[in-house]
Parts: C-alpha cells; sequence; structure tokens
C-alpha cells in the first residue's frame, strides 16, 4: 500500500492520445492533466518524457512502454491506468520492479467486441464485402439465383480460442445463430458454464482445429500465445474453414495465414487486429474472401467512455491510497 497523496496536491496525469470529450473534461476537474492537442502517437522520447512528468501515465495499445522506456521514467512515475484491456504493450513486470503499477480497464470491451466477431463471421460467410463493392462500383445487374451464394451459418460448428469473457460473450451469441460451440481454453470451464454455453471443451487445440468450420481468436498475446496459430497449425484447418480474429494480431503467423488463403487452403478471413499493427501485408488487401477491419472491435461510444470511467476510478483510488480495482498483477498475465 502506497501513501495518499496530499489533499491540497491534485496527482498530474499525462494522457498520450485524445480521449473522449466527456473523459477528459472530468479528468480535468479531479487532477492536475496533460492532455493532447492531436490524436497522433507519441514518439519514444515525447513518451519518455511524459513519463518522466507524471505520476500517472493513461497510455493506449499503440504506446509501448518496455523496460528501456520504464528505466527513462525516473521516480516520480507510480501509476501506469491503461485505457484498454490489454497489456501486452506493457512491461508489467519490469513496471512493478521500479515499483510501478498497472491498472486497466477490463469487461468494458466485453460485448462490442463480440458483437463485431460475430459481424465479421457474417461478413466472411455472407460475401457482404463482395455486395458492397459490387453496388458501389454500379456493377450490380439484377437479382440472380446463383449469384453471391455465401454459406448458412446456422449448424456451423465454431472453435473458440480463448474462453474468457469475450469468448463466453461469443459463445452465447453463436448459440442464437445456432452454430455448434467448442472451445479451447488453458483451463477448462466449470461444468454448469458449459452446460449454460452449451460449448463443447477441447483439450487438444490440434483436435480442435481440424474439425472446426470458423475459428474465432479470443485469446490474449503473451508469450505462451504468440503464433498459437502458425503455420503448422492452420494446416489442420479444412480447406472450407473460417478465421476471425479480434483479439491480438500476434497470435496468428499473418504471413502463413496470407500464403494459405491466397492457395486456397483457406476459405476465408475476417480481421479486426494485425501481427504488425497498422502495417498490413499488402498481399492480403487483395484478397476478395478477406474482411479487414482498423481495430474496430471495441470501438463504440459507450464502450470507450465506460473505458475512460474506469480509468478515472483506478487513479482516484490509487490518489486516496487505496489498492485500485483494476490491478494488473504479473500472476494474471
Amino acid at each position: 500500500m502506497h501513501s495518499p497523496q496530499p489533499s491540497r496536491q491534485k496527482l498530474r496525469v499525462v494522457v498520450t492520445r485524445r480521449l473522449p470529450e466527456a473523459v477528459e473534461t472530468r479528468m480535468k476537474e479531479l487532477f492536475d492533466v496533460v492532455l493532447r492537442d492531436e490524436d497522433s502517437r507519441m514518439s519514444r522520447d515525447d513518451l519518455a518524457a511524459a513519463m518522466r512528468g507524471a505520476d500517472v501515465l493513461v497510455p493506449t495499445v499503440t504506446d509501448q512502454i518496455d523496460a528501456n522506456m520504464l528505466a527513462q521514467a525516473g521516480e516520480r512515475l507510480k501509476l501506469i491506468a491503461n485505457y484498454g484491456a490489454g497489456v501486452d504493450h506493457i512491461d508489467v513486470h519490469s513496471a512493478r520492479q521500479r515499483g510501478v503499477l498497472v491498472t486497466n480497464t477490463p469487461g468494458v470491451v466485453t460485448e462490442d467486441t463480440a458483437d463485431m466477431v460475430m459481424a465479421l463471421i457474417l461478413g466472411v460467410t455472407r460475401r457482404i464485402p463482395e455486395g458492397m463493392a459490387e453496388m458501389q462500383a454500379g456493377r450490380w445487374a439484377g437479382w440472380a439465383p446463383t449469384s453471391h451464394l455465401g454459406g448458412r451459418v446456422g449448424g456451423r460448428r465454431l472453435g473458440i480460442l480463448g474462453m474468457g469473457r469475450i469468448g463466453q460473450a461469443v459463445a452465447r451469441r453463436a448459440n442464437a445463430f445456432g452454430m455448434q460451440v467448442h472451445y479451447h481454453n488453458r483451463r477448462r470451464l466449470r461444468p454448469e458454464v458449459e452446460e449454460e454455453l452449451q460449448a463443447t471443451y477441447w483439450e487438444s487445440l490440434d483436435q480442435m482445429l481440424a474439425r472446426m468450420d470458423i475459428i474465432s481468436v479470443n485469446a490474449p498475446h503473451t508469450p505462451s500465445t504468440f503464433h498459437l496459430l502458425n503455420a503448422r497449425r492452420l494446416k489442420l484447418l479444412k480447406p472450407t474453414a473460417v478465421v476471425v480474429n479480434t483479439s491480438r494480431g500476434e497470435v496468428i503467423d499473418e504471413n502463413a495465414l496470407t500464403r494459405m488463403l491466397r492457395a486456397g487452403e483457406i476459405a476465408g478471413a475476417g480481421l479486426d487486429v494485425f501481427e504488425h499493427g497498422h502495417e498490413i501485408n499488402p498481399r492480403l488487401r487483395e484478397l476478395p474472401n478477406v474482411v479487414l477491419l482498423p481495430h474496430m472491435g471495441s470501438a463504440t461510444v459507450e464502450g470507450r467512455a465506460e473505458m475512460g470511467e474506469k480509468v478515472i476510478i483506478n487513479i482516484k483510488t490509487f490518489a486516496d491510497g487505496h489498492r485500485p480495482p483494476d490491478l494488473v498483477v504479473p500472476s494474471m498475465l
């Protein structure tokens, strides 16, 4: 437990990106906050300078805070209150060794991300972007019995890789669409949860992959999940299978996925995240059976506001001398 800040002295909070107006205004009321005028990614030098002048840093997924960056922070920084649930861009172990706490915003993005999983599944299997492109280009010549044929999602086997909050929310939606839900997870769910979700557990990821029609990646990026779907595992998929990823791009070997999509060894993919951030394999863009989105999984007005509220609560609780409710500890990773 740390000592609370003197009540007359507001914590100096530095925010690395533009946040929703209501969130920024509330922060201004509560803290001595430094906001951005432009919504661009900070350079490493600017980020290091921000960390040196802050009691609390509010970064996002676009800010890489590694051990080297933390070493430049100095003694003033005591809390990194991340705006987002994922913390793989922050070296939590190094932060804790330096006495810096890390918090995140879990649970807020669950429903929105699960909605996007279903949108991508439908987008790929029902060929929605192809239809939109034809309409926008003015090429549609009218209805025909054999044109734009996609596949029905009802009855298909959905394999969920990672059965945390978001994976379970995806399972509930998939049940409503009449899909058969399967999953692989580090830990098996309790029997009553499996029954509620009508989900079949696979201890072997390889065995599950070989039997699914659609794979939804809902696992965080950790050292153990890097390229979990590597070339060998992707080759286990049926040629009619579809891969959807709304979690972290690093979980899939993007080059191997691209090669197999181009070769027709995988039927399609819906990707909201990419292995190298916003630098996307250009060959992926050329494929009609691939839906690409710019990391929109949690992009709702409501979700972004709730994320901001969680950040504020974490900072305020810390300022009052208490353990922040969304403290990230290394054992969670």
